[in-house]
């Protein structure tokens, strides 16, 4: 059963309709200025404008679509720049031991080689200076400290610019795009099944305010037939023609329609706001009538078959969004691979430590996960199962629907045409019973029973053509082509007179 719905109408056989989902349900009292004359297919253009829902799905698909565009890129590099100003201090520490007894060594290596070095005449001199600065040399290198410590302290600019680029993202960012594809489609196919359910709920409350006023003006019918019935019972009752029972019982069975039509002009009153509410109008007053086709539909066979339906749309759309969340799930068993790069722009002011630029690719695999990757995978191909059942499931009943929907169309259709002779015969039933009545033959239990055999076929004639006209929309949504409404009320050959206004 698509979300749409069928129409559920009701007839009794007192002669009341009973309208589903408000359309004569409510009781909101206001007087109606300057209502504006509007067919039906001037309702459905100002509707298009005017809807929430309509504009919301719009809206909807809108921002799916943009999702889509967003992630459509994600092969492509991702460049930044960054810049940061940065305060250091550095120390460093040299341990001179090592030099120092290997600086002591050599020296005394090289004094003690100077005298043998110089002429005899001078051997003595030299003797004594070596002399002397062996003796000065421990003080000399015991000045220089066993550890060197230096401190510096800085200040840097750093800008730089970084790319990194997938290379391999192990089908996660195919899966990514192909979900975000698939969900906006089915953005645009549920704003279409809004738009839809916008046309039906047309449908409903516009030929329901028709239908309401042919109920009201029914009832004002009868009451004025009863007025006139009450008139003349009490005149022959005057007349000592008939007993005051049969005055009683005609007073009786006026105050009842009197509290009958005054309940049909407030549930159309409420339907008429209600039209004015969805179209969002100080008030409308519809041109189009009730409508019904004399010839029968072609058979339901030929409205079948369809995949463009709004609600198949959405299935196969979510069935597409599961089978990307498996190949998602299957790209976390694989590795990633990336290049990167950076370039420093203010190399003269940059750390010892830092490259003027750098660049290379890098392999990240994850060996261990905190979310289990089988369950994950599992739960996904379970998704991607239920999205096919249901798939399934909507096409199942999209046929389903059609056909209840045909059914419900010819059977209106057939009721409707059956109704005229009945209405015949009721109307010249009345006019026998008020003529025998009026002569003293006929008996006020046999007008009034004409007089309800009338008002029955009046508005089971009324609530037929409406009965007609949702079960046609109906039937037209569920196969897929509900934009042919139009052309189907044009070529019906049956319509209801409106009811005057004022």
């Amino acid at each position: 059963m698509p979300a749409w719905g069928l129409p559920r109408i009701a007839v009794r056989r007192a002669g009341w309709l009973v309208i589903g989902a408000g359309a004569l349900a409510s009781t909101t009292v206001g007087a109606q200025e300057a209502p504006v004359t509007l067919s039906f297919d001037a309702a459905s253009r100002r509707l298009e404008g005017v809807s929430p829902a309509v504009s919301a799905a719009d809206n909807a698909e809108l921002a799916a679509r943009e999702t889509a565009a967003a992630v459509a890129t994600l092969r492509r590099p991702i460049i930044t720049a960054s810049a940061q100003y940065i305060v250091y201090q550095k120390t460093l520490a040299v341990d001179l031991t090592g030099s120092k007894q290997s600086a002591s060594a050599a020296t005394q290596d090289f004094l003690s080689g100077i005298p043998g070095s110089v002429p005899p005449a001078f051997q003595v001199i030299a003797g004594d200076i070596v002399g002397r600065i062996s003796q000065a040399l421990p003080g000399l290198f015991a000045a220089i400290p066993d550890t060197l410590s230096y401190q510096y302290r800085d200040e840097v600019f750093r800008p730089t610019v970084q790319g990194v680029l997938p290379l391999y993202s192990g089908g996660a960012i195919p899966a990514i795009q192909r979900g975000a594809k698939a969900g906006a489609d089915a953005a645009a196919a549920r704003a279409a099944q809004a738009r839809e359910l916008a046309r039906i709920n047309l449908v409903r409350v516009y030929f329901g305010e028709i239908a309401a006023g042919e109920l009201a003006r029914s009832a004002r019918e009868t009451l004025a037939a009863l007025d006139r019935l009450l008139s003349d019972a009490t005149k022959l009752e005057m007349a000592g023609v008939t007993p005051r029972a049969r005055t009683l019982e005609a007073q009786v069975a006026r105050d009842a329609a009197a509290r009958a039509a005054a309940r049909a002009e407030i549930a159309h009153r409420g339907a008429r706001d209600e039209l004015a509410r969805l179209l969002e109008t100080d008030g409308v007053r519809p041109s189009t009538p009730l409508f019904v086709a004399s010839r029968p539909l072609p058979p339901a066979e030929t409205f079948l078959g369809r995949d463009d339906l709004p609600q198949l749309r959405q299935a196969d759309a979510t069935r597409g969004l599961a089978d990307a969340g498996v190949d998602l799930a299957r790209s976390r068993y694989r590795p990633k691979a990336f290049a990167f790069g950076e370039y420093n722009l203010n190399r003269d002011n940059a750390l010892p430590t830092e490259p003027d630029w750098v660049a290379g690719v890098g392999v990240r695999y994850t060996l261990l996960s905190n979310v289990d990757r089988g369950h994950a995978l599992a739960a996904a191909r379970a998704n991607a199962a239920a999205a096919s059942d249901a798939a399934r499931e909507s096409r199942k009943a999209a046929v389903g629907a059609t056909m209840r929907a045909w059914d419900l169309v010819e059977s209106a259709r057939q009721s409707f045409l059956l109704l005229d002779s009945s209405l015949a015969a009721a109307t010249e039933n009345l006019r026998v019973q008020q003529v025998s009545f009026r002569e003293g033959e006929g008996t006020l239990t046999a007008v009034l029973g004409a007089e309800a055999a009338l008002a029955t076929a009046r508005t089971q004639r009324a609530a037929t053509a409406y009965e007609y006209d949702l079960a046609l929309a109906g039937l037209l949504a569920a196969s897929g082509q509900l934009d042919r409404f139009p052309d189907y009320l044009r070529a019906a050959d049956i319509r209801l007179p409106l009811e005057p206004r004022p």
